[in-house]
């Protein structure tokens, strides 16, 4: 599929917010691969599909995590963490996408996870720094991103945790990893 047919497929599924902001995730992710190498096209589709599962219904979605065998630790978090790897699922059963590492950046946009390959990152990072985000320190994080791909994630990774500590939100335990992750290589290569 190309582009257009990706966006009118998505489109119906989301609120016009919503697919502004997948736009501007889809313009990011493609300036990020060209940037750091990756395939503008595995980035833009994926960045594309990221969201496609964020209004689907919370049952419904738990019934995917269910019957695919997908990680049991998703059963009662939400749509904010089904939808990433509900997303994956839609984009290989009903697109026919069977690209792993497409698969894995719709999988794990909201989470991240250990090992992280750079399209991975690319789309975890361009969901948190679109142009229509606004947040304090979203600005520190676009910098970022153009000088390191690394860091940027890391940066993300961190902002995000300390969000949903200062809300006292619970913390996904892959998203854990994925920082502990992160730290364990910035040890490493410091």
């Amino acid at each position: 599929m190309e582009r257009e047919q990706y966006l009118a497929a998505i489109k119906p599924r989301m609120p016009e917010k919503r697919y502004i902001h997948t736009i501007g995730v889809m313009e990011t992710a493609i300036e990020l691969a060209r940037k750091y190498g990756e395939d503008e096209k595995k980035a833009e589709t994926a960045a594309i599909l990221h969201d496609i599962a964020k209004y689907a219904e919370i049952e419904w979605m738990e019934q995917i995590v269910r019957t695919e065998k997908l990680d049991a630790r998703l059963i009662g978090w939400g749509s904010e963490l089904l939808h990433g790897p509900v997303g994956a699922y839609i984009a290989e059963s009903e697109f026919g996408i069977k690209d792993d590492e497409l698969l894995n950046a719709i999988r794990f946009h909201t989470t991240g996870r250990p090992n992280m390959s750079r399209l991975e990152k690319i789309i975890f990072v361009a969901d948190m720094i679109e142009p229509n985000r606004q947040f304090d320190g979203v600005d520190r994080l676009r910098k970022k991103a153009q000088k390191n791909l690394d860091k940027a994630m890391s940066a993300c990774v961190r902002h995000t945790l300390a969000f949903l500590i200062d809300t006292k939100q619970p913390i996904y335990p892959l998203s854990i990893e994925c920082y502990n992750d992160m730290m364990n290589r910035e040890d490493s290569e410091g």
